[in-house]
């Protein structure tokens, strides 16, 4: 299984507007954002796709990818949910509803938020998606999936399980339950906001490195990530061995 970073960035995506620091004025391509998302390719060649933001369009068409077989939505909050419309293209062609996978709450709100995809007389061009709940491990296509509750400040949202591979963002905390997961990993894939200050709904650089620590995975990469972490490759130099940054064409294979 492959995956690969759509995004790295938090939800105003570096570089941020109107902002003239170091990081959102530098040229190299890995200080470059957009809103954090990732896309599962399977052993059998399916795409699935966890969370789909406002840059969706453009993560799409900058690696060539054209085809979304599922979409896993970690919660509801605009960065990681609003690009649902933009699925239209991949949906006409395939001619087929895309599924989504997520909580009940998630799924009322984007019942909500784009009703006009599930009205019973759809508008000419509408988007189509199937809501699935999810309420325990499950199997999509190949893959076996086990979904992650954390605590995004007081909203429980899901990270996800692959293999050996968790990925968790915008997590502030835990679950002592649920850290059972994050066992024998190869990838844990973490948020990360900023190198100090404390932040109510986002880890900071030193809890990750405290639970790097204590769940010993093989190696840690970093995302959603703002421009006050700093520059990517002088962090890249001051973290530890195996903790990595990730960035925006990033693919791991697992």
């Amino acid at each position: 299984m492959k995956l690969k970073f759509l995004g790295s960035g938090t939800s105003q995506g570096v570089p941020v507007i109107g902002c003239h620091c170091e990081v959102c004025t530098s040229q190299d391509p890995k200080d470059r954002r957009f809103r954090s998302s990732a896309l599962i390719t399977t052993d059998a060649g399916k795409k699935i796709l966890i969370d789909c933001g406002p840059d969706f369009r453009m993560q799409m068409l900058e690696n060539s990818e054209e085809h979304v077989d599922a979409l896993l939505l970690t919660h509801e909050h605009n960065d990681h949910v609003i690009g649902l419309d933009d699925m239209r293209p991949l949906i006409f062609r395939s001619r087929k509803d895309i599924p989504i996978y997520c909580s009940k709450r998630v799924g009322d709100e984007i019942k909500q938020r784009f009703h006009y995809a599930f009205a019973e007389i759809k508008y000419p061009g509408a988007p189509s998606f199937e809501l699935h709940e999810i309420s325990g491990p499950f199997t999509l296509f190949d893959a076996y999936v086990t979904p992650v509750e954390v605590l995004h400040h007081k909203l429980a949202i899901f990270g996800f399980r692959f293999k050996n591979l968790v990925y968790i963002t915008d997590a502030s905390a835990i679950p002592h339950k649920e850290m059972e997961k994050l066992k024998d990993l190869d990838y844990l894939i973490l948020n990360c906001i900023r190198k100090e200050e404390p932040h109510p709904a986002h880890f900071i650089l030193p809890q990750v490195l405290e639970l790097f620590k204590i769940l010993k995975p093989k190696k840690m990469f970093l995302t959603h990530i703002s421009h006050h972490m700093g520059m990517h490759q002088d962090v890249e130099n001051e973290l530890p061995e195996n903790v990595h940054l990730a960035f925006d064409q990033l693919e791991i294979d697992f």
